[in-house]
């Protein structure tokens, strides 16, 4: 590891801001899909960076756009606060150009309006190969180790949604 990528200056980096995106289905279910740059099991919910001035909810908007390939969806909850993970040591210089020690996310629980035949993942930069709806309850078992604690947090603060979302 180069010096510059020490435990020591990586405590020093920001974090990236981000929008974290819950999307339930009308059975309570939520959208999961497998990140595309990943050989093994990665599976996430959208997530995405916000855009300088740009405000979390309109980034949380377009990251489902270019992610899923649509927004057909009503807004349910925002998370209270931002909820922040750290990359592994050796995952800093090589994402984000090194600029950042993880993510600062805000997370908001939608409820899909549309058809499962409107979600369309092969966007013009995709990010997944595969996605399914899962029960909400079982996604931080399915994440990357070092996003669990995130995951569990989210599933925590947005639990009682899943009646909600469901018509």
């Amino acid at each position: 590891m180069s010096k510059e990528f020490t435990p020591e200056a990586i405590a020093k980096l920001p974090y990236r801001p981000c929008v974290g995106i819950v999307l339930f289905n009308a059975h309570g279910e939520v959208f999961i899909a497998q990140r595309l740059d990943n050989p093994g099991p990665a599976w996430q919910m959208p997530q995405g960076g916000i855009d300088d001035g740009e405000e979390p909810l309109t980034a949380a908007r377009r990251e489902m756009l270019e992610e899923i390939g649509t927004n057909k969806a009503t807004l349910l909850a925002e998370s209270r606060g931002w909820l922040h993970y750290d990359l592994p040591i050796d995952l800093v210089p090589k994402i984000w150009k090194g600029r950042f020690r993880g993510q600062r996310q805000k997370w908001f629980a939608f409820r899909f309006d549309g058809k499962d035949s409107e979600i369309n993942i092969k966007t013009e930069t995709p990010e997944f190969s595969a996605w399914r709806w899962a029960e909400f309850d079982t996604v931080p078992d399915l994440i990357v180790p070092f996003k669990r604690g995130i995951y569990q947090d989210v599933v925590a603060e947005f639990r009682e949604l899943v009646r909600k979302a469901r018509l």
